[in-house]
């Protein structure tokens, strides 16, 4: 089965065809099509190309839905001065499936 490294949003993710993951909010509507083509690392079974032998490898996902992270709360605080501030933040995501690896 042949699988992929691929970044985008500063982060990097390990990816087979057929996989549901969510990454950094992307400008695509529902339905369409996503390709990403900084691709590090293409695998199968004991073969697997790096560096120069991805010219034009690409991965290609369907964007399912925009959605939100849970929201994460930061408090700050400081003992005996009277101050607190409490400040919460949801991260927007896309939720997409990988339709092909290494096309």
């Amino acid at each position: 089965m042949a699988y992929a490294i691929f970044k985008t949003g500063g982060k990097q993710y390990r990816v087979a065809e057929g996989d549901v993951i969510e990454v950094e909010k992307l400008d695509v509507a529902d339905g369409g099509e996503a390709k990403f083509s900084e691709v590090l690392f293409v695998g199968a079974g004991d073969s697997f190309k790096t560096g120069a032998d991805l010219q034009g490898v690409t991965v290609v996902a369907e964007v399912l839905e925009q959605v939100k992270a849970p929201k994460v709360i930061a408090f700050k605080y400081r003992r005996r001065k009277g101050y607190h501030r409490t400040v919460g933040h949801r991260q927007k995501l896309t939720r997409i499936k990988i339709t092909s690896v290494g096309a």
